[in-house]
């Protein structure tokens, strides 16, 4: 049996952003916690990054993870909105990077497939998934139940990710 390896999921958002952690020996998910960053709304941007920043590295220091997903954002929304939305990504992607894990990224289809089948599933479809691939997992808001999936998708695509890296090394070495 492979060892166990602790995952954080994270759904970046300025408002609300979604924590999952996870472990994964491989085969077997395993649900640890899950829970929403808030920002307030009438504090400035600064002060609702630093908001994030914080509930983010107060998880990591309590939960520990060793590796970090974070969704890849995809706004239809006006240029300000998608400029604030990935400064709130920045800071998803550098707390843990920070805490030293490696942080991979993930487009919001590859997480859908990955947990439904479907890359355009709802997050009902989403929410009945994380139910039957961690039954323990109760997410409260559909920000916790996507960090959740996020999670699950690294899990899943970790082991190919690592084997396609050590193929790319060792083609460089022969060259």
């Amino acid at each position: 049996m492979a060892a166990s390896i602790r995952i954080i999921g994270i759904d970046p958002g300025l408002r609300n952003t979604g924590w999952g952690i996870i472990e994964s020996d491989g085969v077997r998910l395993r649900y640890l916690a899950s829970g929403t960053v808030h920002s307030k709304t009438h504090d400035e941007l600064a002060e609702r990054l630093l908001q994030i920043y914080d509930g983010l590295r107060e998880t990591l220091h309590i939960f520990k993870p060793v590796e970090a997903a974070v969704e890849q954002t995809f706004v239809n929304a006006g240029a300000t909105s998608t400029l604030k939305l990935g400064q709130a990504r920045g800071i998803a992607l550098l707390t843990p990077a920070m805490a030293g894990l490696k942080v991979a990224e993930y487009a919001p289809n590859q997480v859908k497939k990955t947990v439904t089948g479907v890359g355009h599933s709802d997050k009902l479809q989403i929410r009945a998934m994380i139910g039957y691939l961690l039954p323990k997992a109760e997410p409260k808001t559909d920000d916790e139940a996507d960090a959740l999936a996020i999670a699950i998708c690294h899990a899943q695509h970790r082991g190919m990710s690592r084997i396609a890296r050590q193929l790319q090394e060792n083609s460089e070495v022969s060259a």
